[in-house]
């Protein structure tokens, strides 16, 4: 008997080379992972859970689903690779059943998901999305449950960044920025930050008191913050394009720190100490550009965002040890 295309039948023995040949790929993935420092694991449903502070689930039905979107499990995480190559734990007779079955066009049942986000995570069927990969399946057949978290993931999230998104679902839970603000977007890159940005708005709302002569509902203070004093920084940083200047940054990290560096500066210096400076300070120490190319396609943006916020602001990042950069220079300090 033969197949369609007239080769020969697709037997087991075809199925165990193929299933030999992802083993030997998951060990040389996992070496290259050793190397680039970039994780072949699988990530856990249970410790994504706990740090994005999951909360209620609800049935979505069957549908299909991208299989590259499939990145994490429920309880099987360490049996196959990121990219679901079988590793020592996947059952060899299984996945060889399976891949003929697929060959030979059967019909195989759903698997069961998770949706987290932009990803998924297998609650049941590991070996026929392994299978899957291997032949090139773009598409599963899925029974999905949502999950829903206050943060996003991307099918390109590393197991360390976890950490980062569980700062950001930390603070949109103490805050409750998605509550006031459902499309607020942000995002630090390091989870300890998080503390500065609600003094940001602990300041805020005690100014915000002192101006309207009553107490601040807390709720409307964070309103109030993202829209009069983050909101115009980003929207300014977004309009000349100064990320593409930071890559290794974020919008929420450039507010704070030219924030607290205004700030900082002008403690130092004194009160003649504008936003360009800041930024052309900031562009100094940190751009992998030349300072002069940054603060042409930056200062200009900040210098008008930065105003909305007149209140004295608690420092954001520890100011740098090294030298005084270009406000220094200009002040004449020869430390």
């Amino acid at each position: 008997m033969s197949t369609v295309d007239g080769s020969l039948p697709y037997n087991l023995s075809r199925a165990a080379e193929k299933f030999d040949a992802a083993q030997r790929r998951a060990f040389m993935q996992h070496v290259l992972a050793l190397l680039t420092g970039r994780s072949d694991e699988l990530l856990s449903l249970g410790e994504v859970r706990r740090l994005l502070r999951a909360r209620q689930q609800r049935d979505e039905g069957t549908r299909m689903i991208a299989v590259d979107r499939i990145v994490g499990s429920e309880g099987r995480y360490q049996d196959f690779t990121r990219t679901f190559l079988p590793r020592e734990g996947a059952d060899r007779s299984r996945w060889m059943r399976l891949d003929r079955a697929v060959n030979v066009l059967e019909n195989l049942p759903p698997i069961e998901v998770y949706e987290v986000g932009e990803v998924y995570f297998v609650r049941d069927g590991h070996h026929r999305v392994s299978v899957a990969r291997a032949n090139d399946i773009p598409e599963i057949e899925a029974r999905v449950i949502r999950v829903d978290t206050l943060v996003s993931l991307e099918p390109d999230v590393q197991p360390e960044e976890l950490i980062l998104k569980a700062g950001a679902a930390e603070f949109l839970e103490a805050t409750g920025l998605k509550s006031v603000r459902p499309d607020a977007d942000v995002e630090l890159t390091e989870p300890g930050l998080y503390g500065q940005l609600r003094e940001h708005i602990d300041v805020h709302r005690y100014y915000l008191g002192l101006e309207q002569e009553r107490e601040i509902p807390y709720e409307d203070a964070v309103a109030s913050w993202y829209d009069k004093v983050y909101s115009p920084v980003v929207a300014a940083i977004r309009e000349a394009d100064a990320m593409r200047e930071f890559p290794k940054r974020t919008e929420a990290d450039l507010y704070l720190w030219i924030s607290h560096r205004r700030e900082e500066l002008r403690e130092r210096y004194g009160p003649e100490v504008d936003t360009e400076a800041a930024v052309a300070d900031f562009a100094d120490k940190h751009s992998e550009r030349p300072v002069g190319k940054v603060v042409r396609g930056v200062k200009r943006a900040v210098k008008a965002a930065v105003g909305a916020a007149t209140e004295p602001l608690a420092p954001a990042l520890p100011a740098p040890d090294q030298d005084e950069g270009i406000l220094g220079e200009e002040a004449g300090e020869t430390e």
